[in-house]
């Protein structure tokens, strides 16, 4: 059911840049310009699927199951933070593609983890659900707003091993994780179907702004995870400078991995992009945009982190 509806043309400008890479441009922009589906993660922490369809069947609420997560839902109504089902916690709003980078991490139970740029907490109450709450999920965050709902989500949500932070991720103290998340602050772009006014305040420059930042990030989490552990970097955002452009300078220490995620349509990474060479090891990321599978817009990369001389 929408959720939004915004002129059809808004931001499409700024879009024109990356015409020549993204795959059937045209449909690309239609779907840029549809309202999202609504989407809710069932949390298994406090409830099972079918309890939880139980639920949804007996209060008439129409629903279907996505293709490629057996936790997820698309639902037939327009405000699911009324239901109860949200107040118990047994369902986050979570948008679909989003659901995607813990299941790439795929944490396991007992094992420390860290999510460096947590809040709100869809994606740290997800891995918590997937060790089913066991070992040790690190939420941080570096702003003091963003971490009263953070916590907040944790606790609806059942995520009892859990710990919440606040440090500028950049100078996370040192610690050994055996997995760590940067879902990083970036330019937004692949949101905007549910908030369109994100296309006005996007440019090349205030990309290259923030990749400075997610770099430092990147590489920082990377340091926090043992040898051979796992690291996960998503944005919401098309801008090669965001994704590739931030994964290829940290394959000194880290090297890139292929995945799949079946029943969901995706992208291989770029090589390059405006005369900038990013390398073929790039073809390992993953692009998902909005019209493959009527979702958001998202970039993942699995990395994995090399082990040194004498280790």
């Amino acid at each position: 059911m929408p959720i939004n509806i915004h002129h059809p043309n808004m931001g499409h400008e700024h879009l024109e840049r990356y015409r020549d890479i993204i795959p059937d441009f045209s449909t690309f922009l239609d779907f840029m310009s549809r309202p999202l589906p609504v989407t809710v993660r069932i949390n298994t922490l406090k409830t099972s699927v079918q309890e939880l369809l139980t639920r949804l069947d007996r209060a008439g609420i129409g629903y279907e199951r996505m293709r490629w997560y057996p936790l997820g839902l698309r639902l037939d109504m327009e405000r699911p933070g009324r239901l109860m089902e949200f107040q118990m916690g047994l369902i986050h709003i979570q948008e679909e593609i989003s659901m995607l980078p813990p299941l790439v991490l795929d944490p396991q139970p007992g094992e420390r983890v860290l999510d460096l740029c947590a809040a709100p907490g869809g994606k740290a109450a997800q891995i918590s659900m997937q060790m089913s709450n066991r070992g040790m999920v690190v939420a941080n965050d570096s702003s003091s707003a963003r971490i009263v709902p953070l916590r907040a989500n944790l606790e609806r949500l059942g995520s009892v091993n859990a710990v919440v932070t606040s440090y500028d991720g950049r100078r996370f103290p040192q610690y050994t994780f055996d997995r760590a998340l940067v879902d990083a602050s970036c330019s937004s772009e692949g949101t905007a179907r549910r908030y369109p006014g994100v296309i006005a305040r996007c440019s090349v420059k205030r990309s290259m702004d923030l990749q400075s930042l997610q770099v430092s990030l990147l590489r920082r989490a990377i340091e926090l995870t043992r040898p051979g552990g796992v690291i996960v970097y998503s944005t919401c955002t098309f801008a090669p400078e965001e994704n590739e452009g931030v994964v290829s300078r940290v394959l000194d220490i880290a090297d890139l991995e292929s995945f799949t995620i079946p029943g969901l349509q995706s992208s291989p990474g770029l090589v390059s992009w405006n005369g900038v060479d990013y390398g073929e090891e790039l073809l390992k990321c993953r692009r998902y945009y909005p019209h493959q599978n009527d979702t958001g817009g998202f970039f993942v990369a699995k990395l994995r982190r090399r082990f040194s001389a004498g280790e």
